[in-house]
């Protein structure tokens, strides 16, 4: 049994340890001394920590553009998507390449729209089977007002497809849709709502108009490229296009990513494209050689991509898209005057005919 003695000891060190666990007098009911000390980093401005389990998704670091987030989509965490004008005179197969480029980068898992900026308004029917859709200038010209939602169809893989469209035959100008189609979707905030990766305008790259440079001259797509042969007029519209983004260079226009050379399946083909872009300073992003596929996706109302999945020409388009998703630094070409490009075509037209004859004595012969 305890003596008093001992006892006393044991009540004085109860009684000090039931004190010093006690609130002190500045914090009655609060937390202890140092638990207070332990919050005080969080109070003091916006330390970045790691989001909580079952957090949104924007409350956690950004995503770097491209990466991959949840499911097979990458997640499109970039604040704008990456906009490209893909130029070309008429019938050089400028709609045919964009819409298999909308295919294959929509197959690697991006958001694409695509944004027809033809007056023929046929940029996205291979897309959904062959079938049109009502332009912009349509539905304005119908109903005086147009909701973004009434323009724009689902295509193949969930592509979004957009005609800009034209004015009635013989009437205004054929750039007027690429302008009114482009003011209704920024001002409705189109690109934002949808999460999109790419947008990419088809734009018809032979007509000298106000309309089809504003995609350039007003910096709304941050890479152009062009589609072209080897023909002649096929290299005459890709130079003007140059001079245009050369002059819009210094305004903060688009500046030229490459050529895509298209239709190109003999050596000599390859020769003059590759010595175009030589002489203007850019580069040829890829060769797309001429194809039956093609033909026969096309007379079914749909890209080579989804028709054609497995051919080598599908896999042509594909490696055309893995080269864009890469692409990030364009260039400001320097265009040929008109002097400069009429002796480059006639010393080609010699080359070639040269080759034609078997005249070794020619440059050409080594094509």
């Amino acid at each position: 049994m305890a003596t008093k003695k001992t006892e006393a000891p044991r009540k004085k060190a109860a009684e000090a340890d039931r004190k010093a666990k006690a609130p002190g007098d500045g914090a009655k009911g609060g937390p202890p001394p140092k638990a207070a000390a332990d919050q005080g980093p969080a109070k003091a401005g916006p330390t970045r920590r790691a989001a909580p389990q079952g957090a949104p998704q924007a409350a956690q670091e950004p995503a770097r553009a491209g990466s991959p987030g949840n499911g097979s989509r990458p997640r499109g965490a970039k604040k704008r998507p990456k906009q490209i004008a893909i130029y070309g005179k008429g019938g050089i197969g400028k709609s045919t390449t964009t819409s298999n480029l909308s295919a294959a980068l929509s197959d690697l898992g991006y958001k694409v729209m695509q944004f027809g900026c033809d007056p023929k308004a046929d940029s996205t029917n291979t897309l959904r089977d062959g079938s049109y859709i009502p332009t912009i200038l349509d539905l304005l010209r119908e109903k005086g007002r147009v909701e973004a939602k009434d323009a724009i169809h689902e295509g193949y893989n969930g592509i979004y497809c957009v005609e800009a469209g034209g004015p009635s035959p013989g009437v205004g100008c054929a750039g007027r849709g690429i302008i009114t189609a482009v003011q209704l979707l920024k001002q409705q905030n189109v690109y934002e709502e949808l999460g999109l990766d790419y947008v990419i305008y088809d734009v018809l790259g032979d007509v000298v108009c106000g309309g089809f440079a504003v995609p350039i001259r007003e910096g709304i797509a941050r890479h152009v490229f062009t589609v072209s042969s080897s023909d002649f007029m096929a290299i005459y519209a890709a130079n003007n296009l140059f001079r245009g983004i050369q002059k819009y260079s210094n305004a903060g226009g688009a500046l030229l990513g490459g050529v895509i050379a298209n239709s190109v399946s003999s050596g000599y083909q390859k020769a003059i494209v590759d010595d175009f872009v030589l002489q203007t300073g850019t580069q040829v992003l890829q060769y797309v050689p001429r194809s039956i596929t093609v033909t026969q996706s096309e007379l079914g109302g749909k890209t080579t991509i989804e028709a054609a999945p497995d051919s080598e020409q599908a896999e042509v388009y594909r490696e055309l898209a893995r080269r864009v998703e890469a692409h990030e630094e364009s260039v400001t070409p320097r265009p040929l005057d008109a002097q400069e490009l009429r002796a480059w075509a006639n010393k080609w037209s010699d080359q070639i005919l040269a080759v034609e004859r078997g005249e070794a004595r020619s440059a050409g012969a080594r094509i």
